[in-house]
């Protein structure tokens, strides 16, 4: 037993080596070859169904604007993040308690390598798009976990509203 963890840790350390920071690494989440995952906030939206597309700005002040966004249930919306900043910035979607959980792994390792179709990670001036469906009703939040960022109060809401039915 042992002697699997021994390895397993070896393969571990030796990825760990061969990955890149947020501001190296190729990051098109919309793009993504595995199938889309039922997340609680919704799932990977085809790009061929977006109803609208929503414009959120990230800036060096920490902010996102708007800092709040309402959509209704089973929209496709396309998200794009402008990073109107100098620094490096990220939306990521979440639920409140798996972004705090991220951004302390984030806070532990600053250059970890992350990427899902729920995350646009944005140099400056450039834009990412995140391709969403907001399948379930509910208030979700966003938030850009680069080291320091998140703890800085650079967050914002979703709301999404249930569909009359």
């Amino acid at each position: 037993m042992k002697t699997i963890k021994l390895i397993a840790a070896c393969a571990l350390l030796a990825s760990a080596g061969a990955t890149f920071g947020h501001e190296n690494s190729p990051h098109h989440a919309a793009s993504t070859a595995m199938p889309p995952e039922q997340k609680d906030w919704g799932i990977a939206g085809d790009v061929q169904a977006v109803s609208r597309t929503i414009t959120v700005r990230m800036g060096d002040n920490m902010r996102f604007t708007p800092g709040h966004i309402e959509v209704q249930e089973g929209d496709t919306v396309r998200l794009r993040a402008e990073n109107q900043g100098k620094v490096l910035h990220e939306m990521v979607l979440g639920t409140r308690a798996e972004l705090d959980q991220h951004a302390q792994m984030m806070q532990k390792f600053p250059g970890m390598e992350h990427d899902a179709p729920y995350m646009a990670h944005v140099r400056a001036g450039q834009r990412g798009d995140i391709v969403w469906q907001f399948n379930r009703p509910g208030t979700f939040d966003f938030a850009c976990l680069i080291a320091g960022h998140y703890q800085a109060g650079m967050t914002g809401t979703i709301t999404v509203v249930p569909r009359s039915r």
